[in-house]
C-alpha cells in the first residue's frame, strides 16, 4: 500500500514495500522529480539500504566465525514495513527482526523510518534499535534517484553538480566483486565548487566519497538549483547513474561497501556502526526541491 501527503508545494508518496519514497511531485512546476523506476534502467526510486550499504566482499559477512550470505544493499528495501502513523505532514514505517531475517542477519533490530514534508523540504529520519543482548553491527544509507534531465530539450550533460568544497576525491568500485578499491583516489574536476555531469562520469559505476560531502546539489543547465541534499554527519556519499539512464542519484551513507579483499569479522570492518544492547541510533537527511 502507498501513502501520500502533500502541501501547497509538493506531494510525496511512500510505499509500504521498503518504506520507499516513490514520488516527489512538484505541484508548482507540474513535474515529477523522483525517478520513475523504469526497469529498463533501474527498477527503484529511493530505496533504504540496510543492514548493509553496497556489497560485502565475497557476498557474505563474518560474525563470530559464522558466514552470513548477503545481497547488495541489504534486505530492508525488499521488505514490507508496517505503517505506524500518518499525519498531515508525516508518514512513519517500522520493520522488526523476524525468524527470516535472523537467518541472514543475526541481530534483533527495529528500524523505524519517518518521512516528513515541510514546505519544499523532505526530511527522512531513521531510528535503529538493538533489541538483542549482544552488540549489533550495521550500515545504513539512502539511494534517491532524481530525473536528470528534467527539462524538455535538455541533456543530462547540461546539468550541474554543486558542492561546498573546493576539492573532492573519489574511489571506484572493483567490477568483479562490486566492492571499493581503496586506492588510488581520483580527483573530481571542480570549478567554483561545481562540475557538469559528464557523459562518461559513471562509466565505471558509482563515485564513492569518504568524509567529504555533507551537502550536494543538482542544478539546471542555467545554474538554477533543482535538488539539494543536506546530510550533516554522514561519513560516506555516493553519486551514481546507470549508464545512459536519465537520472542521477545523490546517496548519503553511514557506512559503505567493503574494500576489496576484506575478510575480517563484521566488527572489524572500517566504518561499521555498532549498537550495544538496548541502544538506539538516530540519523536524518533533508532533500530540498527548488
Amino acid at each position: 500500500m502507498k501513502h501520500t501527503i502533500e502541501n501547497e508545494f509538493l506531494s510525496i508518496t511512500i510505499d509500504d514495500l521498503g518504506a520507499e519514497l516513490c514520488s516527489i511531485f512538484d505541484k508548482t512546476k507540474d513535474r515529477e522529480v523522483l525517478w520513475s523506476a523504469d526497469p529498463a534502467y533501474w527498477k527503484r526510486h529511493a530505496p533504504i539500504l540496510f543492514p548493509q550499504v553496497g556489497k560485502n566482499y565475497g557476498g557474505h559477512f563474518l560474525y563470530q566465525g559464522t558466514q552470513y550470505q548477503t545481497s547488495q544493499h541489504g534486505f530492508a528495501r525488499d521488505s514490507v514495513f508496517t505503517i505506524v502513523e500518518q499525519t498531515a505532514s508525516s508518514v512513519t514505517h517500522r520493520l522488526a527482526a523476524s525468524e527470516e531475517t535472523l537467518k541472514k542477519y543475526p541481530f534483533a533490530f527495529v528500524l523505524t523510518v519517518t518521512h516528513i514534508l515541510e514546505e519544499r523540504n523532505i526530511t527522512v529520519k531513521w531510528q535503529v534499535e538493538n533489541k538483542g543482548e549482544q552488540t549489533m553491527y550495521f550500515c545504513i544509507g539512502a539511494h534517491p534517484a532524481f530525473h536528470v534531465p528534467i527539462l524538455p530539450g535538455t541533456r543530462q550533460s547540461d546539468y550541474i553538480l554543486r558542492f561546498q568544497r573546493d576539492e573532492l576525491n573519489y574511489l571506484l568500485l572493483d567490477s568483479a566483486s562490486g566492492t571499493a578499491i581503496p586506492e588510488p583516489f581520483y580527483p573530481l574536476a571542480l570549478e567554483n565548487r561545481e562540475c557538469r555531469i559528464a557523459e562518461d562520469m559513471f562509466a565505471r559505476d558509482a563515485l564513492i566519497f569518504d568524509h567529504q560531502i555533507e551537502w550536494a546539489q543538482i542544478a539546471l543547465p542555467d545554474g538554477t538549483p533543482y535538488v539539494s541534499m543536506s546530510c550533516p554527519g554522514f561519513p560516506n556519499f555516493g553519486i551514481w547513474a546507470a549508464p545512459g539512464a536519465p537520472f542521477v542519484c545523490l546517496e548519503p551513507w553511514d557506512g559503505r561497501c567493503d574494500n576489496v579483499g576484506f575478510a575480517g569479522e563484521i566488527s572489524e570492518k572500517p566504518g561499521i556502526l555498532s549498537l550495544n544492547a538496548e541502544q538506539t541510533y538516530d540519523k536524518s537527511y533533508v532533500m530540498t526541491i527548488h
